[in-house]
């Protein structure tokens, strides 16, 4: 310790920091085992109602589908995929790197199948990475378009769930750990965050930070909107893909707000694809308002259309981008981030 004018005594600044490195060290010890107990408590907790799940009823649920509406929610996932491309295209514009728009695409669209079945950190991290790798990005060009992806797929998320929350669309169960009038005032703090980045983005001085030795730059109004734009859609298609599948029996903004509920869950939750918590999410929201087996048909033929089949279609992109991808393509260096 230190005397300091007043007569009182301060810690030194490199325990302080050994003090904060030290905390930070125990809170990712204690994130790494948390999350993986909170997934197989929800993973459990779908277990133990397994033998209640009326099968049979989702078997039939199944086949009563018309292979016209298959097709229909079918060519809503492809569109939703495609559309998701697009999200890398944003950190293409905004950072001016030299990979081709085409492969750009192509690179997001396999890693986002990937993403929905092994996790994010093999589809939207790790693929993502090596193809860009591959094409002669570095690192810190190939880290800023992840996180630009990535908010853009969280801004459309908190527009929409926090409007939907914020608006006591949906009920939560009783038994659910937040009431509410919390989920009420959780949807509004997501309003007010999205609409902060996008306010932030028009009109801060700022545009560029620095860390870690890498700069990052904020980007313009248009951008923002573009990323809620196209996010926002994005989110409208998976909802409207489910709302297909169940008939159109759960009005469409139930149905979108349940998707959502679900698709955080299964984030929190480190369990690959999600398995067992999406089911788990719908059969707890949703169980008093469609018939089980129902119920369980349209979210296990959801699964098929916009997990499944798409996966089948980002392995083979895979598998053509790792065969035809010409090495160090984008080696040059990029351009300054676009100022429009």
């Amino acid at each position: 310790m230190s005397p300091v004018p007043n007569g009182t005594l301060t810690e030194p600044a490199g325990a302080m920091n050994s003090r904060a490195a030290a905390g930070s060290t125990r809170w990712q010890r204690c994130r790494r085992w948390l999350l993986p107990l909170l997934g197989i408590a929800v993973l459990a907790m779908l277990l133990s109602h397994v033998h209640k799940i009326d099968w049979a009823g989702a078997w039939h649920a199944l086949q009563r589908y018309s292979p016209w509406l298959l097709l229909a929610v079918l060519g809503l996932a492809t569109v939703s995929h495609a559309l998701y491309g697009c999200f890398d295209l944003i950190g293409k514009h905004h950072l001016r790197h030299r990979l081709s728009y085409w492969r750009t695409w192509a690179i997001a669209v396999t890693s986002y199948a990937f993403n929905l079945n092994l996790g994010s950190l093999v589809g939207g991290i790790g693929m993502r990475a090596r193809l860009y790798a591959r094409a002669g990005l570095d690192e810190a060009t190939v880290a800023q378009i992840v996180g630009l992806s990535l908010a853009t797929n969280w801004l459309g998320y908190g527009l929409l769930a926090g409007g939907l929350f914020a608006a006591g669309v949906i009920e939560p169960p009783r038994q659910a750990p937040i009431g509410e009038g919390a989920l009420r005032a959780l949807g509004a703090a997501m309003i007010l965050l999205t609409l902060g980045y996008v306010v932030a983005c028009a009109i801060s001085r700022k545009r560029e930070w620095v860390i870690r030795g890498r700069h990052l730059h904020l980007p313009s109004a248009r951008i923002a909107a573009t990323q809620l734009l196209l996010s926002t859609a994005n989110w409208a298609l998976m909802g409207t893909a489910m709302y297909l599948l169940l008939g159109q029996k759960v009005p469409y903004a139930t149905t979108l707000s349940v998707l959502l509920a679900a698709s955080i869950v299964g984030v929190l939750t480190p369990i690959p694809a999600g398995l067992g918590v999406l089911e788990a999410v719908y059969l707890a929201l949703l169980s008093g308002t469609v018939k089980q087996g129902a119920l369980m048909g349209a979210v296990l033929a959801y699964r098929a259309l916009y997990y499944l089949v798409p996966l089948a279609g980002g392995l083979a992109l895979y598998l053509f981008l790792e065969r035809n991808l010409p090495a160090q393509e984008g080696i040059m260096p990029p351009v300054e981030a676009s100022a429009a």
